[in-house]
């Protein structure tokens, strides 16, 4: 099968290539799926676990990518609840393999099935966006309808999911980022905009929950905004401020079959959109991800037409 790998932490970008490796094999309570589409995550090849394994022995070459959508070719022993043939999409053990190949082995419980009106490359765009911004918001955050919530980034690719979930779930949602992320902002849901360049942060006032993904300084000054019993969530590691009378969760996205159901179902009602900017073939994976030109969504890898 084709796939990209990365061999050279120190190289980055720069040493990932196009290879022919043979296709996985399906262990116990895995299956085997026949990728479509799969997307990139920026900064994933900063992270241990694209290198070593949870022993903190070197893995490589490894395939990156954690995001599919694609087709069941084969049960592992013990695997239930899914079969073959069947559309699925999930997200990807960390310590493993990824999606950046034709074929990726998976455990079942880490994939969803994916309905039949739901395109492929919509599918894997939902995945780690819709994931992280449902367990910020309603796991950690503990949203309820009627309370102000903050998100960082409101025109990004996890940042406006956020902005839908939490404007949907009857929160008052304002966004923030650059100001020429205003309208994208607002057209996702946000009910007020704060451009980081050039408003106050500290203008909008107490809020119930700050969802971060930008992280230093801005984050830091989040934690002052935080009413009493409010919290900040983040995806981007410890904060150095606290709140006064309130939590910082500090978390890592979890793939959950009944989370992707509920994200899809509002996907095909029309309730939510992904956010996508770049389409490329698997051929052309490597130039996206060495790509100096800024792309505006997430970047999805198509591996099979």
């Amino acid at each position: 099968m084709k796939a990209i790998v990365v061999t050279d932490q120190a190289a980055g970008t720069a040493g990932m290539k196009l290879v022919e490796l043979p296709e996985p094999q399906a262990a116990i309570n895995d299956v085997i799926v026949q990728v479509y589409a799969s997307s990139i995550t920026g900064d994933e090849l900063s992270w241990p676990s694209t290198w070593t394994d949870r022993a903190d022995r070197d893995r490589t070459p490894s395939i990156p990518g954690h995001e599919l959508a694609g087709v069941v070719t084969a049960l592992g022993y013990g695997t239930t609840g899914l079969s073959v043939g069947q559309r699925v999409f999930g997200l990807t053990d960390w310590y493993r393999n990824g999606t950046l190949a034709e074929y990726v082995a998976i455990e079942a419980r880490n994939l969803a099935p994916l309905p039949g009106d739901v395109d492929f490359t919509e599918g894997s765009a939902l995945v780690m966006p819709g994931l992280t911004a449902w367990q910020g918001l309603f796991d950690h955050g503990h949203l309820r309808a009627g309370q102000r919530v903050l998100v960082h980034g409101a025109a990004g690719i996890v940042g406006s999911m956020a902005v839908q979930l939490a404007r949907e779930a009857g929160a008052y949602v304002i966004g923030t980022g650059r100001g020429a992320a205003r309208q994208a902002a607002l057209d996702f849901g946000a009910q007020e905009f704060i451009d980081l360049d050039n408003d106050a942060l500290e203008d909008v006032g107490e809020v119930d929950l700050v969802f971060d993904v930008l992280g230093g300084d801005i984050a830091k000054r989040s934690a002052g905004l935080i009413r009493a019993g409010g919290t900040l969530v983040t995806v981007t590691g410890a904060i150095e401020a606290r709140p006064a009378d309130g939590l910082i969760i500090d978390f890592v996205v979890e793939s959950d079959r009944a989370q992707l159901g509920e994200i899809v179902q509002r996907f095909r009602e029309g309730r939510l959109r992904t956010n996508i900017g770049n389409i490329v073939t698997l051929d052309d994976a490597v130039a996206a991800y060495n790509s100096t030109v800024r792309v505006k969504g997430k970047t999805i890898i198509r591996v099979r037409p």
